[in-house]
């Protein structure tokens, strides 16, 4: 009897992102054999995407073997709906209203295409290549130019009713606190936790502190990177910028664990290169807001999927969780 060779099984992923869109060949040990990219905002009509996208990934599947070796097709992007395969109002793409997504895939490709929004397929990533192996529940958490997140309890994602559960990032920690540049609401923990709070917190505090280092970078400058090299040079305005938060992150993350009790936190994202300046105050506030039965069990885990790779392996492995 012949063995299947599973290293010859492949899939397709593809990470949408609002200015870029990235693709790649990936197989079940979670090697990403060839990718790619292209601009997604230069395309206005999601049809002429499809269009472009196909031309790029077509000498792929050629040389992979057709359409025999291929599982399927995976993709994370704003908005995704899982269950209905659509993308439904994103803000940050070109395409408006609802489209029906997977089903365009589909035809174009000739392959099943199955899709979520981009944090749910990090997830989903980290458990099948990443540091989530082998549990069953967690929270992934992307810190980047916004917060993501996504929820595996009991071994699935949490999708809710309608496809859209998930959205920590919008969950209020300040009430009445600082309103959100896009959404409009006041004191969500993207306000505070993202990159982009991050600068919002760096510049406020550094027109009350003259003498800190933040101050010998323009305005446009001021970004997570600054102040990160702010405070290894032990600035304590940008330390202090860090610490609050983490405090921010950690009451919010202590929210996170009563609700669903995981095994472990896995924060992913440019962020967090800000490494213990950020995770131990995270940590601190986290434990120090956790009923006693909560404490000391959680984990606060760095995401082991590589950056450059981490959104195209995420995006694979909506292909293999069926």
């Amino acid at each position: 009897m012949a063995l299947t060779n599973l290293s010859a099984r492949v899939a397709l992923g593809i990470d949408i992102g609002g200015t870029n869109t990235k693709f790649g060949v990936v197989n079940h040990r979670g090697e990403v054999l060839e990718k790619g990219s292209l601009k997604t905002d230069e395309y206005e009509k999601v049809e002429d995407f499809i269009d472009a996208l196909y031309h790029q990934i077509s000498p792929l599947i050629e040389k992979y073997g057709a359409d025999k070796n291929f599982d399927g097709i995976g993709v994370g992007v704003p908005n995704g709906n899982y269950y209905t395969g659509t993308v439904e109002q994103a803000p940050n793409l070109p395409w408006k209203g609802v489209i029906p997504f997977a089903e365009m895939m589909q035809d174009k490709f000739n392959m099943d295409c199955t899709i979520t929004n981009d944090a749910n397929a990090a997830a989903l990533g980290e458990m099948l290549f990443g540091a989530a192996r082998g549990m069953k529940d967690f929270i992934m958490i992307t810190l980047g130019t916004g917060v993501g997140s996504g929820i595996v309890a009991n071994g699935n994602v949490i999708y809710g009713h309608d496809g859209f559960a998930g959205e920590l990032g919008h969950s209020i920690v300040k009430p009445g606190g600082r309103k959100h540049w896009s959404t409009g609401s006041e004191g969500s923990l993207e306000a505070y936790a993202s990159a982009t709070g991050i600068a919002i917190t760096a510049k406020k505090m550094r027109a009350e502190f003259p003498s800190s280092m933040l101050n010998q970078y323009p305005e446009e400058a001021i970004n997570s990177k600054t102040v990160y090299e702010c405070a290894i040079k032990g600035d304590p305005i940008a330390i202090e910028v860090f610490r609050y938060t983490g405090q921010k992150l950690g009451e919010a993350l202590a929210n996170f664990v009563m609700f669903s009790s995981p095994e472990a936190i896995l924060l992913f994202g440019g962020v967090i290169k800000a490494g213990d300046f950020i995770l131990k105050p995270a940590k601190l506030h986290m434990e120090r807001n956790l009923l006693p039965i909560f404490r000391d069990k959680v984990r606060l885990v760095f995401s082991e999927l590589p950056e450059a790779d981490a959104a195209i392996l995420g995006a694979s492995a909506l292909v293999w969780e069926q």
